[in-house]
């Protein structure tokens, strides 16, 4: 038995779960564990031209990580997802209600973490793919989860997976820091409208995770502050309150969390899962 037994039956998607050592994978396998169904869903196609690795999970992914989380004894599956696409979006939203007869939980995981530049020199294209994916998104994501949370009548969780960014501005990630700051507003906007019909809805705030996607994130920031590989991450641990990055099961258990009866209180907030390194 889970830690939380009432979740126990409920049905949960998560988008951006597809990727190998993702959050989303983490997620996935934690709310299983404890007896969600769980839909996950990935843009499902291959991962395209000069991408880093890990930054888009592939249908292959996907259905290795569902078939493991079955193998467990979970109950799970599949529905390839882009969430710049509203009808897609809407479509995995009707897509677990159909399959499994409802819809509980929704994670708002897909995110773009790889488009790292200088305000100067970030073309405006780059600027709008990731305010797309992770704001747009997010909205559509809360959007059409909460119609058929409404349909349901019985409420229902909405979890957006926001970052440290979503607190503090970071050079060379303006157009990630101004999504996740854009999430928290968000957050806080649809937890007002949605409350009074007992949906939930808040912000999870880790700092770095290394991820598949946060690996190359530390390589990148390791050249870009000439620091080197070993001298950023020792800094790092150091401005860290607990000595670590955080990991995937880290921001799992917070998500378990959200999803059960233990916060059934708590909606419009930004969670900070980040070893004391953000307090505010």
């Amino acid at each position: 038995m889970g830690k939380y037994p009432e979740l126990k039956g409920k049905v949960a998607v998560i988008t951006g779960a597809g990727r190998r050592k993702g959050l989303g994978e983490a997620m996935a396998r934690r709310l299983a564990a404890e007896g969600v169904k769980v839909v996950l869903t990935d843009i499902g196609r291959g991962q395209g031209e000069n991408l880093p690795e890990n930054a888009v999970g592939t249908t292959a992914e996907m259905e290795e990580i569902a078939r493991e989380i079955r193998d467990a004894g979970g109950e799970v599956a599949t529905f390839s997802c882009n969430v710049l696409e509203p009808q897609e979006v809407q479509s995995a939203a009707e897509f677990a209600l159909g399959h499994f007869g409802s819809l509980d939980i929704w994670v708002n995981n897909a995110g773009i973490g790889y488009l790292m530049e200088p305000i100067v020199e970030m073309a405006v294209d780059k600027w709008d793919a990731v305010l797309g994916v992770n704001l747009r998104g997010t909205f559509l994501g809360i959007k059409y989860a909460a119609e058929v949370m409404l349909r349901q009548g019985r409420g229902g969780r909405i979890i957006n997976i926001g970052s440290q960014a979503s607190k503090s501005g970071f050079a060379h990630a303006a157009a990630y820091t101004a999504s996740k700051h854009g999430m928290v507003g968000l957050t806080r906007s649809a937890a007002l409208e949605l409350g009074p019909e007992g949906i939930t809805v808040n912000t999870i705030c880790p700092n770095h995770v290394t991820t598949g996607l946060g690996a190359w994130q530390n390589a990148h920031f390791s050249e870009v502050t000439g620091k080197g590989h070993d001298r950023y991450m020792e800094d790092m641990r150091a401005r860290i309150p607990l000595g670590r990055p955080g990991l995937q099961e880290d921001i799992a258990k917070a998500c378990a969390f959200l999803c059960s009866d233990e916060a059934s209180y708590i909606t419009g907030e930004a969670m900070n899962v980040s070893g004391g390194e953000e307090y505010h």
